[in-house]
């Protein structure tokens, strides 16, 4: 097996976090898959990957050789493309990850339309409500909403969004509407946290910051929980914007506090190889940036 079939090998076990389940993507035979890593492994005289009976995981020297080795076939498979007259058509495997509700609402749709214009092109999401680090898991493209710390990744900004206090017109017509922070001590929330002890809401007010603990009967960690409770016109809870935006056109819920309202967040598509990203990488980000700079909810 020559070198760069041995990396295309190692990616793979990589991204499959196993050597049966890449043997399987390659077509190969996993004792063949064993005995190219065992190969590449003692070439280089440092071990790439920690086994176990369950899992596969990247040693630190594995993580930084995979991003190497991601970049080397990138830029083989462009090469390759690009003599071939089609260096702008963009191909292979795209790994993109938002937290669970923006990935539903935003980048699911986007992804089955960015597919149905790129037919060779394949896809994987992971939707969770954390920070992923792209090598470790292997992937291409990040939606995050969050102030971002210094790096050594791309961003371009999309959007932004509000945290935002809301309840029903029905409640609100019921039990009053806040006009300050402090009056929220006699309404009832709905506050999201996924500890025991719900953290409190954050309000500025000029140069003032200040956080109230407004009086919680029941603490969801999902968000689609929370805003079913206010919906049903069982209290307020505190969200970012755009979740509600469909909940706010039907007018079943009303934002309360906005001139409260901490910083807006802004939003930014993310990914690790700047102008060296290969063509579907560079293809989907510009799909992206244009799709969600288009939502009106993300930009209002």
């Amino acid at each position: 097996m020559d070198r760069l079939e041995t990396l295309r090998v190692f990616v793979t076990v990589a991204e499959e976090a196993g050597f049966a389940s890449a043997a399987r993507r390659l077509a190969m035979s996993p004792p063949a898959v064993t005995r190219a890593i065992a190969a590449l492994e003692e070439r280089i005289g440092t071990r790439l990957l920690h086994r176990t009976t369950r899992i596969v995981r990247l040693t630190e020297t594995g993580t930084r050789f995979l991003a190497d080795c991601k970049r080397i076939l990138g830029e083989l498979e462009e090469a390759e493309a690009s003599a071939a007259g089609s260096h702008t058509e963009p191909r292979g495997q795209l790994g993109v990850t938002a937290s669970l509700m923006f990935g539903r609402m935003f980048i699911a749709p986007l992804l089955l339309d960015f597919l149905a214009r790129h037919p060779r092109v394949m896809a994987r999401t992971l939707l969770v409500d954390r920070v992923v680090d792209l090598v470790d898991e292997g992937l291409d493209v990040a939606i995050r909403i969050a102030h971002l710390e210094d790096s050594t990744l791309t961003a371009v900004r999309v959007g932004s969004v509000r945290r935002v206090v809301c309840a029903s017109p029905r409640y609100l017509a019921e039990h009053g509407i806040p006009r300050t922070p402090a009056e929220l001590s006699r309404f009832e929330a709905f506050t999201l946290s996924s500890t025991v002890a719900p953290q409190p809401w954050a309000f500025a007010s000029g140069t003032r910051n200040q956080t109230v603990s407004p009086p919680t009967r029941l603490i969801v960690n999902t968000t689609e929980v929370a805003i079913a409770a206010a919906v049903a016109g069982r209290g307020l809870t505190r969200v970012l914007s755009y979740q509600i935006a469909p909940e706010l056109r039907a007018g079943q819920l009303r934002i309360v506090l906005e001139d409260f309202e901490p910083p807006p967040l802004p939003i930014h598509v993310v990914y690790p190889e700047g102008r060296r990203a290969n063509a579907r990488v560079r293809a989907f980000v510009d799909f992206a940036v244009e799709r969600l700079r288009a939502e009106k909810s993300l930009n209002p």
